[in-house]
């Protein structure tokens, strides 16, 4: 199986999707009833981008989960690529936090 492999490229794309997919199921979670488009418009047009960066830093969540099974699983340098991203991620959050 694809996830059992130890790559640092595996990691990487690892941790790009997860977040996502946390973004999804923080969309799921709290705005249930409207749709894709409409969430995402008011994640980005509200001021402050308060609820994108509150979802953002939900989704690292699951990073941390996942880079916490690959470590114990050692399969380090899948984890060193999910680290990495982790850490785009959480600063790409700071910025929006700091800045907006």
């Amino acid at each position: 199986m694809i996830f059992k492999k130890d790559s640092l490229v595996l990691g990487l794309l690892i941790g790009l999707i997860v977040p996502l997919l946390g973004l999804i199921l923080f969309k799921v979670y709290k705005f249930g009833v409207f749709t894709f488009k409409e969430t995402f418009q008011f994640m980005v047009l509200e001021p402050g981008y308060r609820t994108l960066s509150v979802g953002l830093s939900l989704s690292l969540l699951l990073n941390a989960l996942i880079f916490t099974l690959y470590i114990n699983s050692g399969r380090d340098n899948t984890a060193k690529g999910i680290f990495g991203t982790t850490v785009i991620y959480g600063l790409i959050v700071l910025l929006i936090k700091t800045f907006a």
